[in-house]
């Protein structure tokens, strides 16, 4: 651990599940130039930014390409786009709480800045950079690969893939014979009000979700049960024997 390193840093990494030497190369991806604005001559994130997000493309790529050898190139376009759209890497920033660890401006800040997705979605790719920097394509291909590994893979079903509902009433079908079973309540006013889902599958509830209406709170259960009882997706392991790219080749 050396002088740059700090509690929030230090949060920040554990969060991600990585080590990092120089904690001051977090710090930076964390560095909105709305925040370098005001603290004078800081250097923002948008160059980590930039490496990022070429890192993140060649992981993906080079796991899409040997992971479905049957898939055309257009298709394999497809998924990739999907998942390093500024959607995605703004879902995933939610996923880890990045929003919290933002360096942005007053004014920023306050407008909403932490849940504003291209500011999450460029913080993401200035986290890969800032890794890939400090532990090289060992310590960034690992990262990547947990921060996007879900998305891939449902990215890779196709049409649909993303409607958790229809997964999981397909899994269990197959696996139970009995098709999920969904129990909703409500709570809030009218024009705030709130949904509460729980999905239970062979008598058991296997997941729980909250959202705006009754389809998204069915949604989120189903979510949580698939991940519980449906992933029948292969983990991640990573490349054996892979290597950091040549630059020069």
């Amino acid at each position: 651990m050396n002088a740059f390193s700090n509690a929030r840093e230090e949060e920040l990494a554990q969060r991600l599940g990585v080590e990092m030497q120089d904690y001051s190369l977090l710090r930076k991806a964390m560095a909105h130039r709305s925040w370098c604005a005001e603290n004078g001559a800081v250097e923002s994130n948008e160059r980590l930014e930039f490496l990022g997000d070429a890192v993140l493309g060649l992981v993906v790529t080079t796991h899409l390409y040997r992971t479905y050898p049957d898939y055309p190139e257009g298709e394999l376009a497809k998924i990739r786009a999907a998942v390093v759209s500024t959607t995605s890497l703004a879902e995933v920033a939610q996923d880890f709480g990045i929003g919290a660890h933002l360096l942005l401006g007053k004014g920023e800040d306050l407008s909403g800045g932490r849940e504003k997705r291209s500011i999450l979605a460029d913080a993401v790719e200035a986290i890969i950079g800032a890794v890939y920097l400090d532990g090289g394509w060992m310590q960034a291909e690992p990262l990547i690969m947990r921060l996007v590994y879900e998305r891939l893979s449902i990215a890779a079903l196709g049409p649909g893939g993303h409607d958790f509902k229809t997964r999981l009433q397909e899994y269990a079908a197959h696996a139970f014979e009995h098709v999920p079973r969904y129990e909703l309540e409500d709570h809030g006013p009218d024009h705030e009000k709130r949904f509460v889902a729980t999905v239970f599958i062979d008598g058991v509830a296997r997941g729980t979700g909250e959202g705006p209406s009754k389809k998204e709170a069915e949604q989120a259960a189903a979510k949580i049960a698939w991940k519980a009882v449906g992933a029948t997706l292969a983990p991640f392991k990573p490349i054996s024997g892979a290597a950091e790219p040549d630059a020069t080749a």
